[in-house]
Parts: C-alpha cells; structure tokens; sequence
C-alpha cells in the first residue's frame, strides 16, 4: 500500500483493522490542533465507552507480550545451530571469539587471495610494459607484444627441449672436440678459422661446433648411461612440431572460448565505457595517466567501429579499385619470387668462386631482407585503394605480406634443394677418395716401415677428406637468414624510427613547415609488418631447427631483446595511428597463420626425413639408407618382437593419413566447441545487459514520476 495514496482517515483505518480497534486512536491531525481534537474526543465518547476502550488496548498488548516471549517450535540441534550462528555475532555467550576468530581469518583469506591474484600479475612476464603500450596505442599495438611474449614462452620449452635432450649430451657424453673428423676444422681451413668475418659467415669452428647438425656423432649410444643420441635427435626434431601443434590448436580453442567478436562489446557500448572504465582503486599518478589515455583511446576505437557501419560508398566503384589493387599485389609476390629464385642460382655460381666480395656472398640473404622491408610498406599503400575497414585491412594485409614471406621462403627452398641434390651427387665421388685416400695412407705406412704386422695409426681427423655434409649446409643458410633478418628488423628500427624521431623534434623550430603535423611527422607501428616477421622468422626457425640445433637458442635471445627493444622504440619514437582500432578479443588471426606456416614448415622436414640419404660422414644418422632407420634399427634391437610387428604395421601410410586426419578433426572440434560456448556466453550476456538496462529505465521512469 502506498502511503503517498492514504489520506489521514485512510491511514487511520489501515493502522486499526489489525488490531481490532476504532479507527479514531489513528486519525492523524496536524501537531497545532492536537490538543484540541483530543479534548473534543474525550467530551464525545461516555466512560463507559472509554473503560471498554482501555480493556481492549490492554489485552492487545498481553497478547503482543504473550506471542513475544512464546518459544519457537525447533529441534534441539536447529536451536544449538541457530545460537551457535548468531551469538558470537551478538557478542554474547560463549561462541563470541570463536565467531570474532572466524570473522578474523575470513579477512585475512579475502586478503591474501587479494595479495596472490596481484602476485600472479606482477609473476607474469613483461606485463606492465604491454598495458602500458596498451594505454597509449590501443589494444592493437598491444597484441603484437602478447603475441610476442607468446612465441617467447613457446620457444623456450623448445630451447629446453633440444638442449636439454641433444646438446648437453653430447657436450656431456660425447667425443670431445678434435677426436673425430666430424669434430675436427680441416688442416686448409685452420688458419682462418678464427677470422671475423669467416666467423659471422657461421665456418671455421662455428660450422664444426654444436650449433650444427654435422657436429653429433652416429654412435648409437654415448657415455655411461648408454644415451641413445640419434634416436633422441630424430624424435626432439619430430617432437618439435608436435608440441608446436599441439600448443597452437591450445591457444587458438583458449581465445575463442575468450571471444573473439572483432572488438565488439556487444550493445550500449557507450554507455558502458563511460559509467564502468575507471578504476577507482588507482593511487598513482602515473598509472591514473595511463588509465585516462586507455579510457581515451577506447572511445576513439569505438567512434571508428560507428563511423565505419555508418558509411555509404560507391559500390561498383569501390569493386573496381578492390580488383585493381589485387592485381598490382599479384604482380609484385611474382616479382618477388622471381627475384629470389634468380638471386638463388647466381649464388650457386659464385660456389665455384673464391674472389667474392662482401655483397656476393651475402646477396641472397640482402636481397630477402629488403624485399621483406621494402614490399609490406608498398601493399599499404596500394591498399589505401580498397578503404576498408582498419581491422579488416589489417587482416589482409597480413595475409598478402604472408603471402609474400611464404613464396619467398618455399622459392628459396626450391633452389636450396636443388643444391642438396647437386651435393648429393658430389657426395658419390668424394666418399670415393675418401675410401682410396685412407688405402693409400695405410699402403704407404706398411711400405715405409716394412711391417705388415703393425697397425698403423689413425690419420690426423684434420687431413682427412670431407664430404659436403649437405645438412649442416642448409642449417648454415637458415641462421644466417635468421641472423640477417635480426640486422635488418634492429637497424630499421634505429634508422627508421629513432632517427626520423629525433630529427622531426629537433628540426622543427628551424624547419620551413611544420614537421610534426606534415611530411615526415612521427611514425606509426607497423603491425603487419612486425607480426608476419615473426611467423615468417618462427618459420625458419621449425625448418631449420633439425638441420642447426643452436638455431632455438638464437631465436630465443631474438625474441627476448626484441621485447625491450621493440618496447622502448614504440614509445619514444612511435605515435598513435590516426585511425585508432580495437583490435580482435582473441589473436587467433595470428594463430591461424602460425598454424598454416607450421604445417608448410613441416613438408621439408618430412621430405628430408623420408626421402633423402644422410651424409656419409657427418650428423648423428650417418651410414644409414635413410634418417628414420634409426627407429627401425631401436625397435629390432630394443624391443620384443611382437611390438616390431606392430610398429611396422603402425608405420603403413594407410594407417598414418587416418591418424592425420583424425588429428586435424579433433582440432576442429575443440575449435568449434569453444565458438559454441563463446556463442551461449555471448547470449547470456546480451540477456543480462538487456535486463540491466531495462530496469533502469523502469526505474528511471518511476523516479520521474515520483518527483
């Protein structure tokens, strides 16, 4: 019942029907008559009406005292239950400290859950250093760093991995340097062995150290723990992808169960933003400074979100510029190609030579570079043809970009296994003389001391004839690309962005035109570029792994400079992009490309494992057929019979593709389960913002009309 709708006498007769009473006790008078109301009451009603009146009130208040003191109808242990409850919290009877203690530790749980939540984000690598760049640049230069600290956490349990299971042991257990040939600088090349520049072309002792795949020796098992070191090598090389796969589906079922909604939060947008982004528990001054540029930047990226569903175009027109643009993108991946490929041959020419200069030795490795540096500012631009939308032109700039690290790459190992094919044959004829030299040695010892009983001694590993180790020949390229592509992407950062920084602030009091605001300004972060090198360079790095096991540990020093480096150079060189966009809830746009490379990452790995002859002389499979003879040769030797049927029947391909199959299809599963969950949670939530607003609008409306 309202009281705003009761009038006095109303109120009157609502206050006496409970307790049986006239309705004149209750009626309300204003305070200035009082006095005379009671008087005209007491002259109206006769004594016995009002000795019958005064019966009445007391025997409602004997019954009120009666049914306030009568005991409840509980069971014994619900009483001791209910005192145990509520007395300490009286602060009576005997349960008061333990209710006092229990209120203690529940402050003191509630506070240390606060401490350890606050303890497992500051444990996490390189957090405040994200949310900070994430303050002034958006969510999107932000998930280019989580990405990156992604890769670094991925390829440190790699680094684990192969050192952990194949460097060490053989460091550890294994023939020390200068016992073997394999282990041993050739006597030609001794003498610039240590040279700089023979050094950074990763020969002399680099090439004949355990950076290399050469370096291991074909002993099935080394040291006292009869470590089997081939066979190790053989399944960290396989199991190297297999973690990587298994990780990367992982990730990309995590984020979508995280959502990935392109940015949106769903409806009232705004609304939201502006009553829930502070964070009122903020003390510091610097960090309230970086919450109020987030908070800024977060409208931007919404008003872009708007503007962008709100925009009318020229449809034909806009096709036509779409069509145009792919086709001069086309132009230059085959360009590119080309170019590579052509490069490429020319270096197998200058194998024969030995007057090379600077730039011909390392032409391939240049021209790679820069065609990476040069080509993704070139797609931007052509794609400024399209207008789309900054995320969705984010998304296929990083699959033409890839497009173009792919080509690129497969071109380079196109030639590079047509080189191995060439040294394949070469191999042929230098086991040959390797076989006749080591005769003749022998020959030539027994003829020189008349002795046929002796046994000469071996030869000096240093003079013995090496074959090509085609192998440790492809691991050379591939650090040498990775290390090249390090040069490149630092120097551009240094030139490109710290020198234009510092000439645009320090010029432009003394410029004819304004510098900052027009030509050269300050740059922007490039994400596409950025992100593709790192798929492009985690690429390389899964190819060339089994053939340069050390290429894991430089990869790690890679990704953890450029963490501080790239950090450092975005926010003192770099300003926002003029189109501020949100990027996706979810990296799985990034992963779904790292998925991709990985698989195509994984076809030469396969080719060389299956196909091709180990080298004779060199690596821990040499004198084998193939590389995976290894594992028959552990399962006839090792293992009972029985399971060597088995495996040989595991090992038909008609069992293998299935089990591919099924693999990739469970990975889809887990996929589309979370984007089936995202859906229901998405739903869910949509249901409670409606019935928020909802009713505050209700409310809104009440109060209103209330006032």
């Amino acid at each position: 019942l309202s009281l705003r709708s009761l009038s006095p006498n109303n109120l009157s007769s609502a206050l006496s029907a409970p307790l049986g009473l006239p309705s004149s006790i209750f009626y309300l008078t204003p305070s200035s008559d009082t006095d005379s109301n009671t008087n005209s009451e007491e002259e109206s009603m006769s004594e016995g009406e009002m000795e019958r009146l005064k019966e009445e009130v007391e025997e409602k208040k004997k019954v009120i005292a009666i049914m306030r003191n009568k005991p409840w109808r509980m069971k014994r242990r619900e009483c001791q239950e209910f005192v145990d409850k509520f007395e300490g919290a009286l602060g009576k009877g005997k349960g008061r400290k333990f209710y006092a203690y229990k209120v203690m530790m529940t402050k003191k749980w509630i506070k240390f859950q606060r401490d350890f939540e606050n303890f497992k984000t500051t444990c996490i690598p390189w957090e405040r250093k994200i949310k900070e760049v994430e303050s002034h640049f958006g969510s999107s230069v932000a998930s280019y760093f989580i990405f990156l600290r992604w890769m670094y956490g991925m390829n440190m349990v790699l680094f684990g991995l192969t050192f952990g299971l194949v460097v060490i042991p053989e460091v550890l257990m294994g023939l020390p340097y200068g016992s073997i040939p394999r282990k041993t600088v050739p006597r030609a090349e001794q003498s610039t062995a240590q040279d700089y520049s023979v050094l950074m072309d990763f020969n002399g002792y680099c090439k004949y150290s355990v950076l290399f795949y050469g370096y291991y020796n074909n002993q099935r098992t080394i040291g006292l723990l009869k470590f089997r070191l081939p066979l190790s090598y053989l399944m960290v090389g396989v199991g190297t992808f297999g973690y990587s796969l298994m990780v990367v589906i992982r990730t990309m079922a995590k984020n979508a169960d995280v959502g990935g909604g392109d940015g949106d939060d769903g409806e009232f947008t705004f609304a939201w933003k502006m009553f829930t982004s502070w964070d009122y528990l903020i003390g510091n001054a610097e960090t309230a400074d970086n919450k109020y540029a987030s908070i800024t930047t977060s409208f931007k990226e919404s008003i872009v979100d708007e503007q962008e569903n709100q925009k009318d175009e020229n449809i034909h027109l806009r096709r036509f510029l779409r069509v145009l643009a792919n086709f001069m993108i086309i132009c230059c991946l085959g360009g590119s190609g080309y170019l590579i490929f052509f490069v490429v041959k020319r270096s197998q020419e200058f194998a024969n030579r030995d007057d090379l200069s600077w730039y011909e030795k390392n032409e391939l490795e240049l021209i790679m570079s820069l065609l990476g540096l040069v080509c993704p500012p070139l797609f931007e631009t052509i794609a400024e043809l399209e207008e789309y939308h900054p995320r969705i032109a984010l998304k296929w700039q990083l699959g033409r970009i890839f497009a173009l690290f792919l080509g690129n790459l497969y071109t380079f190992l196109f030639a590079l296994f047509d080189e191995v094919n060439n040294k394949l044959e070469e191999e042929v004829s230098i086991r040959n003389a390797s076989i006749w030299a080591q005769k003749e040695y022998y020959a030539n010892f027994t003829l020189y001391n008349n002795d046929t009983d002796t046994t000469p001694p071996p030869m000096d590993p240093s003079d013995v004839i090496r074959g090509p180790c085609w192998e440790t020949a492809v691991g050379i390229e591939f650090v040498k690309l990775t290390v090249s592509d390090i040069q490149v992407t630092y120097l551009t950062i240094l030139i490109g962005d710290f020198a234009r920084a510092v000439i645009v602030r320090f010029l432009n009091y003394c410029w004819c035109w304004d510098l900052e605001a027009t030509y050269p300004s300050y740059g922007e972060f490039d994400i596409s570029g950025n992100v593709l090198g790192l798929v492009f360079n985690q690429g390389m790095i899964w190819m060339g792994a089994f053939y340069a096991p050390g290429l894991v540990g430089i990869n790690v020093l890679r990704l953890l400079s450029s963490m501080y480096y790239q950090c450092w150079a975005v926010m003192a060189t770099n300003v926002p992009h003029e189109r501020v966009f949100k990027a996706s809830k979810s990296n799985n746009f990034y992963m779904g490309l790292l998925l991709l490379i990985l698989f195509l990452s994984l076809l030469p790995v396969v080719y060389t494992i299956m196909t091709l002859p180990p080298s004779f002389d060199c690596g821990p499979f040499s004198g084998k057929a193939k590389m995976f003879d290894v594992i028959m040769e552990t399962i006839d030797l090792d293992l009972p019979a029985f399971l060597g049927t088995l495996m040989g029947y595991a090992a038909n391909p008609g069992l293998i593709i299935p089990a591919v199959l099924l693999m990739v299809r469970l990975g889809y599963v887990s996929i589309s389960f979370a984007h089936r969950e995202t859906g229901i949670s998405s739903h869910s939530s949509l249901q409670n913002s409606s019935t928020v607003f909802s009713s505050f609008h209700r409310f809104s409306i009440g109060f209103r009309s209330g006032l």
